[in-house]
């Protein structure tokens, strides 16, 4: 993928029409944003947070499984060492963000910078996995990606608050299968995606690796491992 001169390209229209294709495009994967967005909300109750503490979190950290670790981590007492770990945890797990934005700058590289870093605060992986289905089947509209955002982010931070309410009425979220909801959503993505096994040998390389990376080290160094694994496997596989 070659990133275009921002010099002599046009930059691409964002249009309320792509809004509106990608909030619909996100209709299919609410039900689930939303029950994973409820099992934090549900989470952050029984550990002692208030609603305003969970919206705030929500809202400005903005990432689910981040959300979830941190608030499962969470000390009984704050002190510097654990207010660093908890800083540490953040970054180690949210910098698959830094390789998802990688694979979006061809496509975004050329739109004005206060268009591109609104949408990306907002952006996760079922934004990006939408967004890279729409580019190659033609679609152009940053729009779309800003349409899928707004909606998701919306949802997400709503969805915490019954999940708060029924805080501990509902016991241990994982019963219910909410921590699933976000794998099947990838997987049900990827299946979309397929090109065949020599354009797929990176999603291969990068989930052995996470694997290997987890049974080596635990934690939560298997999506740095794996995602970074799988990168460079597909840079190199690239024709």
């Amino acid at each position: 993928m070659t990133i275009p001169d921002p010099q002599t390209s046009t930059p691409p229209r964002w249009t309320l029409e792509g809004f509106r294709l990608g909030a619909l495009a996100s209709l299919p994967v609410l039900p689930g944003l939303a029950a994973f967005s409820m099992a934090f909300g549900i989470l952050a109750a029984r550990k002692g947070f208030t609603l305003g503490e969970a919206l705030l979190m929500t809202g400005t950290v903005y990432a689910g499984l981040t959300q979830m670790v941190v608030v499962e981590s969470w000390p009984a007492q704050i002190t510097v060492s654990a207010g660093i770990g908890i800083v540490a945890v953040t970054l180690l797990v949210n910098l698959r963000y830094a390789l998802i934005g990688t694979t979006l700058r061809p496509l975004l590289y050329t739109s004005p910078s206060y268009k591109i870093y609104p949408t990306l605060f907002m952006l996760g992986e079922p934004n990006w996995l939408l967004y890279l289905r729409y580019h190659a089947n033609g679609g152009r509209d940053p729009g779309y990606l800003l349409g899928t955002c707004v909606t998701f982010y919306v949802v997400w931070v709503l969805a915490t608050i019954p999940g708060y309410l029924m805080g501990a009425l509902a016991g241990d979220p994982n019963r219910f299968g909410l921590d699933m909801v976000m794998p099947a959503f990838f997987v049900a993505m990827l299946v979309s995606m397929w090109k065949g096994p020599r354009k797929s040998l990176s999603w291969v390389v990068g989930g052995v690796a996470s694997v290997v990376a987890y049974l080596l080290f635990g934690g939560y160094w298997y999506v740095i491992v794996g995602s970074v694994a799988g990168c460079l496997v597909g840079a190199f596989s690239d024709d």
